[in-house]
């Protein structure tokens, strides 16, 4: 009876150990489901919108399912991605510098297309130069966003050797409704949101200073993710984006031309502008 009452316990010991690890690893999905996680440029509902038809067709190609997650703010979608919360973000694409430093998230494919930043202003306004700023309200998505914010921060401190005063607004398109609607000097933006935007917004709107190109967003997995399915996911988008119909659904998610990233081509540059002065960090209540 002994013999039989630490064979169950060795058993039950097996078990909990099996299911620990399991857990550690996806505490709350099935195997063959993963999170995807957009970085929050645009209101949720347009990105539920644009997202969740590529998400269903990728789900087809390779028979695994997908969950998207949209976080409410920029900061907050950066806590998820800094402890590895999603198997798979589309992030900007210092956030991938930031990412793959914290959990080594690599990056699958990206748009063709250079992202540059733009500081844009009312097309009525008399503002001529970044210098004319100094002092001035200017509306950014959130601290971080690459394009939109770090990098145009970044440039104005060093090169344009002037303060302003940064008012953070969520979204790309809250940046651009601030400025057209007065209530700040000028915005980041950054120029694929800039073009989604309606006519009668980007008819109000004045670039006035734009970042050098760099590699757009890429969409990356937590090196959690087995290789097989990065694999999977990888051929299934450029098959995708390699038909008609494709195309148009990778422009909706801004990764046209879609194309194999690399880390240490794409993203690893962007390590030597010491943009890492210019991170504001979330505070942690």
């Amino acid at each position: 009876m002994a013999l039989i009452d630490r064979f169950r316990s060795k058993l039950l010991l097996s078990l909990l150990t099996a299911l620990c690890a399991l857990g550690g690893s996806r505490p709350t999905q099935a195997a063959d489901s993963y999170s995807v996680a957009i970085v929050p440029q645009f209101p949720a509902v347009e990105i539920h919108r644009d997202w969740s038809p590529l998400l269903e067709r990728l789900k087809k190609e390779t028979r695994l399912n997908f969950t998207l997650t949209i976080a409410a703010s920029i900061p907050e979608f950066e806590d998820t991605l800094l402890v590895g919360q999603p198997d798979f973000a589309y992030m900007n694409p210092y956030h991938q510098v930031m990412a793959k430093r914290a959990r080594g998230y690599l990056p699958l494919v990206r748009g063709n297309n250079l992202l540059t930043g733009v500081l844009v202003v009312r097309r009525d306004d008399p503002i001529k130069t970044v210098s004319e700023l100094d002092g001035k309200d200017i509306a950014f998505p959130a601290p971080n966003a690459f394009g939109a914010s770090l990098w145009i921060r970044a440039m104005l401190a060093e090169q344009a050797k002037i303060r302003i005063n940064p008012v953070y607004v969520k979204t790309h398109s809250n940046v651009y409704r601030y400025v057209t609607a007065g209530r700040s000097a000028a915005g980041g933006g950054i120029n694929n949101t800039l073009a989604d935007e309606p006519e009668e917004i980007r008819a109000n709107l004045r670039v006035l200073m734009e970042t050098p190109g760099v590699p757009p967003h890429p969409l990356s997995a937590n090196p959690r993710v087995p290789e097989r399915v990065r694999k999977q996911v990888t051929e299934a988008l450029l098959r995708i984006a390699a038909e008609p119909g494709g195309q148009a659904m990778m422009a909706g998610v801004q990764m046209e031309s879609l194309r194999r990233a690399d880390y240490t081509r794409d993203y690893l540059p962007l390590e030597k502008f010491g943009l890492d002065r210019y991170v504001v960090r979330t505070p942690k209540p």
